[in-house]
C-alpha cells in the first residue's frame, strides 16, 4: 500500500467547525499504521499541547512495539489581502487560507509568533495574518497552499490564471522546497451534501499541477479533515447549524461535501491512484520534520533588584561559577548532599549555571527583604528557632529556582495594601505554610503558631513549582492586574484562556434545538438526567456521559428509539458532538507573568471575560497544561468577603469615627465567641449554614483553633467526625491518644486527626520520617496512591519500632490514617479562611449595623440572600429603611439611631452621576428641607426626570411631608408628569440665580422670588402597586411585602421550600406538598403530543421554583395562575413509572390564598412551660387572643418536674392567628407552638 500521513487537519479546537477528538484521530491514525499526523486547526493553535501531550503519552504505550507516531504541529491561517492592521469593511474582510507546519523548535516559535499576531494584530472577524509576517517569521515553517480557500484557488475560480502563478511564484521564493501545493477531492455521495465542490476543484487542481510543473512545486494530496469517520457527516453538519445559526434545511447553509473525514490510507490511495507523487511528498515532509519539544523548565520573571544592592554583572564578578555550583548543591548548613551526577543532573534543570547568578541575586535579596520582615514580626533578634526555618526555607527556594517568584508577589501584594488601597486575604491554600511568606507579608498567619508546614508548599520532591493564590477584594482585583500589567509590560502579562465543552445536557440541548425539537420536550431529556448516574456494580461511579447516560435513563433510551425522527436523532447527534469544545472564556483568577515576550514561548489570541464583558489577551493553551510550557501561572482572585469587610470598616470609621485594624484585632474576643457559641453566624464568612449553626451551638468554641477545626470537618466526609469531636471538648468522651507523644500535635483537635499537617508531623516524631518522605506520605495518603503506601508502610513500622513503639499499635494508627488521610484537610488553607470568617464575625458581633450594612450592599443582586440578611436584620433589631435623599449614602450606610439605610447607588436608573450630585449638595448645604428645595438646589443636568421619577418610585422623597410618590408620578398631559413641571422649575429657579450672581449689579443678598408650582392631587396606589414599584427600582420589597398579610400560612402552614421544586426533587418522593407564593411568571406551550402545557413561577419571601402542568392540570388551573395572584398549590411527588430517581409534582389543587386565608388554620397548639405561666404572661396572652377567628385553641401547661400535663381547649370561642401572635411566641423563651 502506498504510504500516506493526513498534513490537513481540523480537530475539535476549529471551534464550532472541527469535529475531531484528538485522542481518537491518533488512534485511527496508528491502527491505519500512519507514521505521522499534523494538526492544523482554523488560525489558532489551542489543540497543540493536547495534540502532543497525547502523541507523547501513545508513543510510551507504542515503544514496546517498536512503533512510533510522529506529531506535526501546524495552522491553517487566515492571510489579509493586504495588511493585518488594515480593518477598511469588505475588502479586508476577505482572507485566504495558507497551511503552515512546523518543521523543528524554530519553526514553532515562529508559527507562535504568526498565529499570536493574527490574533493581536489583525483580528477582523477572523485572526489574519500577512505577507510581511510571512517573510519576517516563514524560517523553519513548511507552507502549503491549502483548500478553494486558499489564495492560489481563489485566483484560479476568478479567471486570474497569471495571478495565481505569481502568487505561487512568491511563496516559492520565500519558502524554497518547503512551499507544497495542494490538492484535494471530495466527490461527495451523500443526497444532502455539497456536490459542487468536486467539480470546482477537478477545475482547480488541473490549473494547480500545471503551474506545479512549471514552477518546479512539488504537490501534496490532503483531505481537509473536519470529522473523524463518514458516519460522523451529518453531525458535523450540524455543528456548522450550530455556528451558523441556520437549520438543516436552510438552502443557505454552508454545506460540506461529507467526504472530509480522517481517511485511512488506502481511501486516499485510491482517491489519488492517478498522482501517486501527491501521496509520496506527505511522506517527504513527514521526514522533513524533526521532532521536538514544547515544553520548558519553569521561565522566572525577572523581578527588578535595586542596583544598589548588586547586579547579574557584580555577582559574577564577585563569585566563580564553582561557588555557584556548590551553593547550589549543597544543603543550607554548606554539607554535600548529593553526588556529582545528581548535582550537574540539578544545575541542568534550572538552566545552567550561567542562570545560577541571576537566580543568587534574587535570592540574596530574597533573604534581605525576609530578615527584616522577621524582625517585625518576631522581635529583634529573631528567636534562634525560627531563624532556622527562615534559613531552611530560603534555601529551598533558591536551589528550586523560586526566588523570584516571591519576589514578585511579595511587590504587587505590598502595592495592593500600600499604594492601590486594596484588601488582601491573610492567605490562600499551602503558601501559609511558609515563614518566609508571613515575614513578607504575603501571608498574615504565623505558620508557627499554627503547625502550618513548608514542606506543605514547597519541598525538593514536588515535580513541578506550586502557584501562591492571592484574595483581593473584588473591586481592587481588577487595579492590582492593571498595575502588574504596567510594571512588567502588556507583552509579558496574559489571562489564561478557559474552553466551554458541550457537555451532556448541553449536546441534547444544542442538538434539539437545530433540529426544531421543541423546547419542553427537550427540556424534559435533560431533566430525565440526574445530577450523578448510579455507581457501576463494583461500586465506582459511572462518568456522566450519554453512553452511561442511556444505560441508565429510560427517558433517553425510549428517545434513542422514538418514532420520531427528529427525537432519534437528537440522542444520536448528541452522543457524537458531547465533549466538542463549544466556546472559549478567560480563566476566573490565572495569571501568566513571563520573564520574556509571552509569544516567545506559546501562543496568545483574545476571549472575552464573562465578568467585565472585555475582550483580553489570553494564552491559548489552557491551565492545566501551560505551566509545562515553564511559564508561570499566578492565581488572582477576587473574594466578596474581602469587599464586605473593608466596606464594613468604612462604615465604622464614617458612623462611629472608630479606626478598626481589622488584621489586628483581638483573637479572643468575648463578643464574637459568644456570637459563635449562639450559632448567629448568618452572614459571616465559611460559618453560616444551618448545619454549622447547630454544630457550633453544640461545641461551644473557645479559642480560635475551635474554629479552625470546625472549618476543616465540616465537610463531606470528616463530617462523621464532628460529633465525638464536640463530645472530647465538652468532656462527655475521654480525650485518647494511641501513643502519649501524640498529644503534642493531637491536642489542639482533642485527639482526632483533622489536618494533613499532622500526619506529616507525627511521622516525623513516630517514626523519623524526613520533611519530603511526611509530604509524600500526604499525597499517597490524599490521592490513594497505593503502590506508594505499600512502599511507605513498612518504613513508617519499622521507624516507630526504632523508637520504641509498639508495632500493634503503629499498625492501628496506620489504618486510621488511610482510613481518614483521603477526607483530611489543608491546614494553612483552613486557618487562613478561618481568619476571615473570624473577622467578620468580629465586625457583626462589635459593629453590628455597620456590619451588616456591608453585607447587603455586596449581596443587592441575591434575592434570596438579601431577603436571609434583612431578615437578620430584623431579628438583631436593626431597621433596614429606603433610601432617602436626607440620609442616604452612595452604598448603604448607617444612620444615627443605628440603623441601616438602602444606598442611592442600589436604585436602577439612578446613574452614579446624580447620586454624587445629590450628596455634595447635602454635604455643602445641609439636608434638603422639601422637594422644592430639593429641585432649587441639586444639578439637574446631572439628576434628571428620569432620576427623580425613579427616587420617588423607590421612596427616596418619603421623608418629605408635602409630597408623595404618587403625585411626583401623577400624569398631567399625554407626555408629562408632576416630575417634568418640577424640573421646569427648578431648572428656572437655577437660571435665575445665576443671573442674578452674574448681572452688573451683583447679588443684592434678596431671595429670589419664583412661585413654585401648585402640588397636584394623585390617588393613593393600591398596596401591591407601591410594593412592585420599589421592587422595580431597588430589586426588593423595603417596605413591606405584598404576601405580608399570608406570612404565617406560608411560614407555618407550607411544608415544602419552592427551591426544591427545582433542586431537591428526591426529597419530595410521595410526600404531601403544600406551597404558597405570588404568581410572578407564566409561559404556555405545546408538548410533542400537542397538548396544551404550562409553567408557572411563584415566588414567596426568599425563594421560588417553577411549577410544569400538562394536558388536563393546565387546562384546569391555568385560570388561577396568573401573574400577580397570591396562591397556595396542593400536591404531590411522583415518582416516574420506570425510573424512580425522577420525581413529578402532580398538582391537586390550586387556590387563591385570599380564600382560604380565614379557614386554613384550623388548629393551634401552644405548649407552656409551668414556670412561665403568671399574670404578666396570661395578660399579655389574652391580648393577643382577642381577634376572633376560625382557629380551635388548645393551650397544653407542662410541668417538667413532676412530668405532668395539663391539657385546655377554648370551647367558647375560636381566634385569628395574627403575626403579633406568631412574632410573640417565637420570641418567648421555652414556649413552644404548633400549627394543624
Amino acid at each position: 500500500m502506498q504510504d500516506f500521513v493526513h498534513l490537513h487537519v481540523h480537530t475539535q479546537y476549529s471551534l464550532l467547525d472541527g469535529q475531531t477528538n484528538i485522542k481518537k484521530m491518533i488512534d485511527k491514525a496508528v491502527a491505519d499504521g500512519m507514521r505521522g499526523v499534523a494538526i492544523t486547526d482554523h488560525g489558532s493553535m489551542m489543540g497543540v499541547k493536547e495534540f502532543m501531550n497525547t502523541c507523547g503519552k501513545k508513543n510510551k504505550e507504542l515503544k514496546e512495539k517498536g512503533e512510533h507516531i510522529k506529531p506535526i504541529i501546524g495552522c491553517e491561517v487566515y492571510v489579509a489581502p493586504r495588511k493585518k492592521e488594515q480593518k477598511e469593511g469588505k475588502q479586508d474582510s476577505a482572507n485566504y487560507h495558507l497551511v503552515l507546519l512546523a518543521k523543528n523548535n524554530k519553526g514553532y516559535h515562529n508559527l507562535v509568533k504568526i498565529v499570536s499576531r493574527a490574533w493581536t494584530d489583525g483580528f477582523y472577524s477572523h485572526a489574519r495574518t500577512d505577507r510581511f509576517d510571512l517573510e519576517k517569521y516563514h524560517e523553519g515553517l513548511i507552507c502549503c497552499s491549502a483548500c478553494l480557500g486558499g489564495e492560489l484557488p481563489k485566483l484560479i475560480t476568478s479567471g486570474r490564471v497569471d495571478e495565481a502563478e505569481q502568487v505561487a511564484l512568491w511563496y516559492k521564493n520565500l519558502f524554497g522546497d518547503d512551499y507544497y501545493i495542494e490538492l484535494q477531492r471530495h466527490k461527495a455521495t451523500a443526497l444532502k451534501a455539497n456536490h459542487e465542490t468536486y467539480q470546482i476543484q477537478q477545475q482547480v487542481n488541473q490549473e494547480l499541477i500545471r503551474i506545479a510543473r512549471k514552477l518546479d512545486i512539488k504537490i501534496i494530496c490532503t483531505n481537509d479533515v473536519h470529522f473523524l469517520d463518514e458516519e460522523n457527516a451529518d453531525a458535523h453538519e450540524l455543528l456548522i447549524c450550530l455556528s451558523t445559526g441556520r437549520d438543516p434545511d436552510d438552502p443557505n447553509l454552508m454545506r460540506y461535501s461529507k467526504q472530509e473525514w480522517f481517511k485511512t490510507r488506502q481511501e486516499m490511495a485510491e482517491a489519488f491512484a492517478d498522482i501517486p507523487e501527491a501521496l509520496d511528498n506527505t511522506i517527504e515532509i513527514l521526514d522533513k520534520i524533526e521532532e521536538y519539544s514544547i515544553d520548558h523548565a519553569p521561565i522566572m520573571p525577572n523581578f527588578p533588584i535595586p542596583e544598589e544592592f548588586g547586579t547579574e554583572q557584580s555577582y559574577r564578578e564577585k563569585f566563580t561559577d564553582e561557588d555557584i555550583f556548590n551553593e547550589f548543591t549543597r544543603d543550607e548548613h554548606g554539607n554535600e548532599v548529593m553526588s556529582e551526577e545528581d548535582a550537574k543532573k540539578k544545575i541542568d534543570k534550572l538552566g545552567g549555571c550561567d542562570k545560577l547568578y541571576r537566580i543568587k541575586l534574587e535570592a540574596d535579596y530574597l533573604k534581605e527583604l525576609t530578615f527584616i520582615g522577621a524582625k517585625k514580626r518576631y522581635g529583634n533578634p529573631v528567636p534562634e528557632s525560627v531563624m532556622e526555618q527562615i534559613v531552611f526555607e530560603l534555601h529551598i527556594m533558591k536551589t528550586m529556582g523560586f526566588p523570584g517568584y516571591f519576589l514578585i508577589v511579595q511587590d504587587f501584594i505590598n502595592a495592593a495594601r500600600t499604594e492601590l488601597d486594596v484588601s488582601v486575604g491573610p492567605g490562600r491554600g499551602s503558601a501559609a505554610g511558609s515563614v518566609v511568606a508571613y515575614c513578607l507579608g504575603i501571608t498574615q498567619i504565623d505558620p508557627i503558631k499554627y503547625d502550618l508546614l513548608f514542606e506543605r508548599f514547597l519541598n525538593p520532591d514536588r515535580i513541578s513549582l506550586p502557584d501562591i493564590d492571592v484574595d483581593f477584594d473584588e473591586d481592587g482585583r481588577a487595579r492590582v492586574l492593571q498595575w502588574v500589567t504596567e510594571k512588567y509590560g502588556e507583552e509579558k502579562v496574559a489571562h489564561i484562556i478557559t474552553y466551554g465543552t458541550m457537555a451532556t445536557k448541553m449536546a441534547l440541548k444544542d442538538v434539539a434545538r437545530v433540529l426544531r425539537v421543541p423546547l419542553n420536550v427537550a427540556n424534559d431529556l435533560c431533566k430525565a438526567i440526574p445530577d450523578r448516574l448510579p455507581d457501576l456494580p463494583d461500586g465506582k461511579a459511572r462518568k456522566m456521559n450519554l453512553s452511561n447516560v442511556l444505560d441508565c435513563v429510560p427517558e433517553l433510551q425510549q428517545a434513542a428509539v422514538s418514532t420520531d425522527e427528529r427525537l432519534r436523532m437528537t440522542v444520536q447527534y448528541a452522543k457524537m458532538l458531547e465533549g466538542n469544545v463549544r466556546n472559549t472564556g478567560v480563566h476566573a483568577c490565572g495569571t501568566i507573568i513571563c520573564r520574556d515576550d509571552i509569544t516567545d514561548w506559546v501562543p496568545v489570541s483574545t476571549a472575552t471575560d464573562k465578568t467585565t464583558k472585555e475582550r483580553q489577551i489570553v494564552t491559548q493553551y489552557e491551565g492545566s497544561v501551560i505551566e509545562d510550557t515553564g511559564l508561570i501561572k499566578m492565581d488572582f482572585l477576587g473574594l466578596k468577603t474581602l469587599s464586605i469587610i473593608k466596606e464594613a470598616v468604612e462604615n465604622v470609621k464614617r458612623s462611629l469615627n472608630i479606626d478598626v485594624d481589622i488584621d489586628n484585632i483581638p483573637i479572643d474576643d468575648p463578643k464574637t465567641f459568644q456570637l459563635y457559641c449562639e450559632g448567629k453566624t448568618i452572614g459571616t464568612f465559611q460559618f453560616e449554614s444551618p448545619g454549622m449553626q447547630k454544630y457550633l451551638r453544640e461545641l461551644q468554641p473557645g479559642v480560635f483553633e475551635d474554629l479552625i477545626a470546625m472549618n476543616a470537618l465540616y465537610r463531606p466526609g470528616p463530617m462523621d467526625y464532628i460529633p465525638d469531636f464536640i463530645d472530647r471538648k465538652l468532656g462527655k468522651k475521654p480525650i485518647e491518644y494511641d501513643i502519649p507523644v501524640m498529644e503534642k500535635y493531637l491536642k489542639d483537635t482533642y485527639g482526632i486527626t483533622v489536618y494533613q499537617e499532622q500526619v506529616m508531623l507525627l511521622s516525623r516524631l513516630l517514626a523519623n520520617f524526613t520533611r519530603g518522605e511526611s509530604d509524600t506520605l500526604r499525597k499517597a495518603m490524599g490521592k490513594k496512591l497505593r503502590a506508594k503506601l505499600d512502599e511507605l508502610k513498612p518504613k513508617f513500622i519499622n521507624g516507630g519500632k526504632s523508637n520504641g513503639h509498639d508495632p500493634k499499635v503503629l499498625e492501628k494508627i496506620w489504618a486510621d490514617w488511610e482510613k481518614f488521610a483521603s477526607y483530611a484537610f489543608n491546614k494553612s488553607h483552613a486557618t487562613c479562611y478561618s481568619w476571615v470568617a473570624y473577622q467578620t464575625a468580629y465586625l457583626k458581633a462589635n459593629y453590628p449595623p455597620q456590619y451588616m450594612a456591608a453585607t447587603l450592599s455586596r449581596n443587592l443582586s441575591d434575592i434570596t440572600d438579601i431577603t436571609k440578611l434583612m431578615s437578620e436584620c430584623k431579628a438583631m433589631g436593626i431597621h433596614v429603611l429606603g433610601p432617602d435623599v436626607n440620609e442616604s449614602e452612595r452604598k448603604f450606610s448607617v444612620n444615627a439611631q443605628g440603623n441601616i439605610r438602602f444606598g442611592l447607588a442600589a436604585i436602577k436608573g439612578v446613574g452614579d452621576n446624580a447620586v454624587q450630585s445629590i450628596i455634595k449638595e447635602r454635604e455643602n448645604n445641609g439636608p434638603f428641607k422639601g422637594i422644592f428645595d430639593f429641585v432649587q438646589r441639586v444639578n439637574l443636568s446631572a439628576c434628571n426626570k428620569k432620576n427623580i421619577e425613579f427616587l420617588a418610585l423607590a421612596g427616596a422623597f418619603d421623608s418629605f411631608p408635602e409630597i408623595t410618590r404618587e403625585q411626583i408620578m401623577a400624569p398631567i398631559s399625554t407626555n408629562e408628569t408632576f416630575a417634568d413641571v418640577l424640573v421646569r422649575y427648578g431648572n428656572k429657579y437655577q437660571t435665575d440665580k445665576s443671573e442674578r450672581q452674574n448681572s452688573l449689579f451683583g447679588d443684592f443678598g434678596d431671595d429670589i422670588v419664583l412661585v413654585t408650582p401648585k402640588i397636584v392631587d394623585a390617588p393613593q396606589w393600591n398596596t401591591l402597586t407601591k410594593l412592585n414599584y420599589e421592587r422595580e427600582r431597588v430589586g426588593i420589597y423595603i417596605s413591606g411585602h405584598p404576601l405580608d398579610e399570608y406570612k404565617v400560612i406560608i411560614n407555618h402552614v407550607c411544608n415544602t421550600k419552592l427551591s426544591a421544586l427545582k433542586n431537591d426533587r428526591n426529597s419530595l418522593k410521595n410526600q404531601e406538598i403544600i406551597v404558597a407564593g405570588v404568581v410572578t411568571a407564566r409561559r404556555e406551550g405545546m408538548t410533542s403530543k400537542s397538548k396544551k402545557c404550562g409553567f408557572a413561577t411563584i415566588e414567596d419571601f426568599t425563594e421560588s421554583g417553577e411549577l410544569a402542568l400538562f394536558g388536563e392540570q393546565w387546562l384546569k388551573w391555568e385560570y388561577l395562575l396568573k401573574e400577580g395572584n397570591f396562591v397556595l398549590v396542593r400536591a404531590t411527588g411522583k415518582p416516574r413509572k420506570y425510573n424512580e430517581n425522577i420525581v413529578d409534582i402532580e398538582i391537586n389543587s390550586v387556590s387563591l390564598l385570599q380564600d382560604v386565608k380565614d379557614n386554613i388554620i384550623e388548629n393551634i397548639t401552644i405548649t407552656v412551660p409551668l414556670t412561665e405561666v403568671d399574670g404578666l404572661f396570661v395578660d399579655e396572652l389574652d391580648n393577643l387572643l382577642l381577634k376572633e377567628g376560625n382557629t380551635n385553641l388548645l393551650i397544653n401547661i407542662v410541668d417538667y418536674v413532676s412530668k405532668e400535663t395539663v391539657n385546655l381547649v377554648s370551647s367558647s370561642r375560636k381566634i385569628s392567628v395574627t403575626d403579633e401572635l406568631i412574632d410573640y411566641l417565637e420570641n418567648k423563651d421555652g414556649i413552644m407552638f404548633k400549627i394543624n
